[in-house]
């Protein structure tokens, strides 16, 4: 047997129906302070701005970004890529 039960109702009304509150308020509060925060953080998304931070370090950024990538492209045994497998 197989029973389908429809019910239209608005969020609020199904909120009032099952005894949930309503967050609406601290929704959308929340939301202000996460626009509030990411138009602060925007400034950090700029390019000239990142660059600005990595040269403040002398280059050390850099050097250890490039060791990163050296460290990825290397396998354990020290070859280089995949393809440095011996037989």
């Amino acid at each position: 047997m197989k029973v389908n039960i429809e019910i239209d109702c608005t969020p609020e009304e199904a909120r009032n129906f099952l005894g949930l509150p309503d967050v609406t308020a601290l929704n959308e509060a929340l939301m202000k302070e996460m626009q509030k925060r990411a138009e602060a953080n925007m400034e950090q998304l700029d390019p000239e701005v990142l660059m600005r931070q990595w040269t403040a370090f002398g280059g050390q950024m850099t050097n250890q970004f490039m060791d990163l990538m050296r460290g990825a492209t290397t396998t354990p045994g020290g070859g280089k890529g995949s393809g440095s497998k011996d037989s």
